[in-house]
């Protein structure tokens, strides 16, 4: 595995560092918006609720 930075402090020409650096800062506050997010995996299940109380409403209707 090459050094991308040599004794000089070469700048990394691929800016792999750099982007590694980023993916590190970046990833606790990923996993935070991951654990927090709640919201929108309750709003699909109240969804999914109300649509099959929907069916089930049509369909007693109906068979009526």
């Amino acid at each position: 595995m090459a050094n991308t930075q040599g004794p000089q402090g070469n700048h990394d020409p691929a800016g792999s560092t750099q982007m590694f650096r980023a993916f590190v800062d970046e990833a606790p506050q990923g996993r935070q918006a991951a654990a927090a997010g709640g919201g929108p995996r309750i709003g699909v299940i109240v969804g999914v609720v109300v649509a099959v109380a929907v069916v089930a409403a049509v369909a007693w209707l109906a068979l009526k």
